[in-house]
């Protein structure tokens, strides 16, 4: 006794079995969907575009995703496009659809082919699902043509960048790996992520300097107060603004000597520290 059918199998049979509409039957179920919406004129203008869905998800196979998500998705588009359909227009509901069927397992596609998410512009888009096929058809001439040259070629036809072309190439041409897969298949091996060294401070450490940087710059503020208006005017110019004047460019500005801002500016300093050891001892030390 054989078993019975799987559901896939059962579900694929119904949609290339659903009859086909005509013009005037699907202008109709399109129009009571529209203006009436009634499900069971949507249910029977998408069954029986079903098959075109599958068509469409068949030449995504080779991404390597399960086919019935694929059908899935399409179907997805398959119903957006019944919602966004103009029964007034003269098309057919099959070639309206058949964007939206497509850009919905495009989307799909994009976002689960590898974990590194890909560009999504349209000219990104195009390069994902044209690389293999046109570098295919390069390869196919007499000639023999350098990577350098396909690169190039590739990306005059889509509009993208010479660099684009390489690094969508390289995702295509390696999968997914695991920075927790063994580097070796001996018990205790290393992992990918062993390898890995980060530069960068901990978030703790990051944190830590942040409020220490919050809590000195009170301080500094503080111990401003303890400086003559000209004092501050020389230690803002020579200290703290971004572009750091020099001696002689102050001494223009307030009309005095370089020698005179560079004693006015010492006297400033000195009265800046001790203002900030007798309001709080250990700033020196933090």
């Amino acid at each position: 006794m054989s078993p019975p059918p799987s559901p896939r199998h059962q579900f694929m049979k119904a949609a290339m079995n659903a009859p086909f509409l005509t013009r005037e039957e699907e202008h109709a179920l399109a129009v009571s969907w529209k203006t009436d919406h009634d499900e069971a004129a949507l249910h029977q203008l998408t069954a029986a575009h079903m098959r075109l869905v599958i068509a469409i998800a068949a030449r995504f196979r080779h991404f390597g995703l399960p086919p019935n998500e694929l059908i899935q998705e399409g179907h997805v588009g398959l119903l957006e496009a019944a919602a966004r359909f103009d029964p007034d227009r003269e098309i057919r509901f099959s070639t309206y659809s058949t964007w939206w069927i497509r850009a919905s397992i495009q989307d799909f596609v994009l976002r689960n082919w590898s974990i590194v998410r890909g560009g999504t512009s349209s000219g990104q888009k195009a390069l994902f699902f044209n690389l293999r096929r046109m570098r295919a058809r390069l390869n196919r001439g007499t000639e023999r043509i350098s990577d350098e040259a396909m690169c190039i070629e590739i990306a005059s036809a889509v509009g993208v960048s010479v660099e684009d072309v390489r690094t969508m190439n390289a995702r295509l041409s390696g999968n997914d790996s695991s920075l927790n897969a063994p580097l070796t298949d001996g018990e205790g091996s290393m992992e990918r992520q062993d390898f890995l060294v980060a530069s960068d401070p901990l978030p703790d450490e990051i944190v830590g300097e942040a409020i220490d940087g919050d809590r000195r710059l009170g301080w500094l503020r503080e111990a401003l107060g303890a400086l003559s208006e000209r004092e501050l005017q020389i230690v803002r110019a020579r200290r703290l603004d971004d572009e750091n004047a020099t001696l002689e460019a102050v001494g223009r500005r307030l009309g005095i000597s370089k020698e005179r801002v560079r004693q006015i500016e010492s006297r400033a300093l000195e009265k800046l520290k001790a203002a900030l050891l007798a309001d709080h001892p250990d700033a020196m030390m933090t």
